[in-house]
């Protein structure tokens, strides 16, 4: 009853069961499978498998540290602050700690200290070479003096001296170096040209050529004296390299005299005519040092206390121990070296202070340029100036204002005329009795990130500026003519020379330092 209460489908699927059964059956297929796992079974009960006696002691699990913010906790924040030993501590393991140095571009966390020649030399030779030539000059200036005999005799008047015949002539004007500094062999004063400098006559000769070191370089000077021709430069990684370009007979060619004071790029150099022996160099790491060549040391003169960097230093030719500094606010800074302390501080611009620079004619009259867009000129006698005053250009004796920053304010030789570099693509030169006349002579200023700003500087008279150019040559632009002149080319010139200094008393000995470490110099043609 139940097959006739089937379905057609169900009937079928019978019969399909049935026939399949029926041919395994006929190929004996579940014998096989019988034996297959008999055989199976077997072969796991004769395998063993070797187990250890001891039990493995579980590994202590280590407990899991989330760290939480005191602010995440609801907790009010920490305002202890470090300790108080904690700089003594810090100095002391700087000292244990022998300081590696190498040519590598990581910066070294230099300690707050003065600093040993010898734990700072990076170059070949002994690090007693560069003292050595520095302590000759300072020997040389004392025996020249010791020599010089004055006969002191009184003289005999037949009738009174009228004092209105007395007058005062400029080249009988001289500089008086306090604390009994003693004036270099050569004498500062202005280089009178009876022409002037033809840039034709500008050469680069193979010689003349060198790489100081790695890096971009920030800051080029030459060694304001006759005696030797010295050239230091400062790059970005805190080291400062001195390069004798022409030593005396005897001595090694080409050494450089590598060191590393600082730990961030070199922003300026300073050397006075009147103490050839000390080296000034300020470092975007806010800190001032001077090479002290008695105690063989990088002194620590002063450090940023608001944690600014310092971007420009200048000395007055007439003073020795005054130095002044421009920090990233727009602040200028005079120390004072006597003191050992900042003397004077004033708020100039709303930008960096890119430059400083004094009127070689009138001291007390310094120019500065910012990245605020104005380059200014300033009276150290009458330094007034309010801190939240409006812009520059009310509060200085004359300014001049681009559209961009500028790079560079540089004062001419004779001082009457005045130079600004900005990123407005422009040239600036200001003239007349108050720097009242000026006038603009385009020129590209645009670099990329891995060069330094162009700034242009004054050759060895108020006729022609000199300045860098993206395509490997030195520009030379003319304030009469107001426009580009000449161009300085040469095939030992692989790179862009950025940065320039004019030798002061070495009419046409010109100095520029490129980003890769290179410095070329220029030299007027026999």
């Amino acid at each position: 009853m139940a097959s006739e209460q089937m379905t057609e489908y169900e009937r079928k699927r019978l019969e399909n069961i049935k026939r399949n059964s029926e041919m395994m059956s006929s190929l004996k297929i579940h014998s096989h499978i019988s034996d297959l796992s008999s055989s199976t079974k077997r072969i796991r009960e004769e395998k063993s498998y070797k187990q250890s006696s001891e039990k493995k002691k579980p590994k202590p699990e280590e407990p899991i540290v989330i760290r939480r913010s005191l602010r995440s906790q609801g907790l009010p924040p920490d305002s202890s602050g470090l300790p108080q030993d904690f700089n003594e501590l810090h100095n002391k393991l700087s000292k244990s700690n022998s300081i590696e140095l190498t040519s590598s571009p990581e910066r070294h966390s230099w300690p707050l200290e003065d600093l040993s020649l010898e734990q700072t030399y990076m170059g070949e030779g002994s690090h007693l070479a560069l003292l050595e030539k520095l302590a000759r000059l300072t020997r040389k200036t004392e025996s020249d003096v010791e020599n010089t005999t004055i006969k002191s005799e009184s003289v005999k008047l037949e009738e009174p001296i009228d004092p209105c015949l007395l007058k005062l002539e400029y080249d009988n004007v001289a500089c008086i170096v306090p604390d009994g500094h003693i004036n270099s062999p050569t004498k500062f004063e202005r280089v009178k040209l009876e022409k002037p400098i033809d840039p034709r006559s500008l050469k680069l000769e193979y010689d003349n050529v060198a790489r100081l070191m790695h890096g971009r370089i920030f800051s080029v000077r030459f060694f304001p004296t006759t005696e030797m021709t010295m050239v230091v430069a400062g790059n970005k990684y805190g080291h400062l390299a001195f390069w004798d370009v022409k030593p005396l007979s005897g001595e090694e060619e080409d050494v450089i005299h590598l060191y590393q004071p600082h730990s961030a790029p070199i922003s300026g150099i300073s050397v006075h005519p009147f103490a050839l022996s000390k080296v000034y160099s300020s470092c975007y790491d806010g800190i001032l040092r001077m090479i002290d060549i008695e105690r063989e040391k990088f002194e620590l003169l002063c450090t940023s206390t608001s944690g600014s960097s310092f971007f420009s230093l200048a000395q007055q030719p007439n003073v020795v121990n005054s130095l002044y500094f421009g920090d990233g606010s727009g602040g200028l800074t005079m120390f004072d070296q006597r003191m050992g302390d900042i003397s004077e501080t004033w708020a100039l611009h709303e930008g960096r202070i890119n430059s400083i620079d004094f009127n070689p004619a009138n001291t007390n009259i310094m120019t500065t340029s910012s990245t605020d867009g104005f380059a200014c000129v300033w009276d150290l006698r009458n330094m007034n100036v309010k801190v939240n005053g409006s812009n520059p250009q009310c509060r200085a004796l004359s300014s001049v204002k681009h559209s961009r920053a500028v790079n560079s304010s540089y004062f001419s030789p004779s001082g009457s005329c005045l130079a600004t570099t900005s990123l407005d693509d422009n040239i600036g030169v200001l003239c007349g009795a108050n720097f009242e006349d000026s006038f603009m002579v385009p020129h590209d200023n645009r670099t990329n990130r891995w060069i330094s700003s162009f700034r242009g500087v004054w050759g060895w008279d108020d006729t022609h500026i000199y300045i860098g150019h993206m395509k490997r040559r030195v520009d030379v632009v003319s304030v009469t003519k107001k426009k580009r002149v000449r161009t300085l080319e040469s095939p030992h010139m692989t790179a862009i020379p950025c940065r320039y200094d004019a030798h002061p008393y070495n009419v046409g000995m010109l100095a520029g330092a490129t980003s890769g470490g290179q410095v070329y110099i220029w030299t007027v043609s026999s």
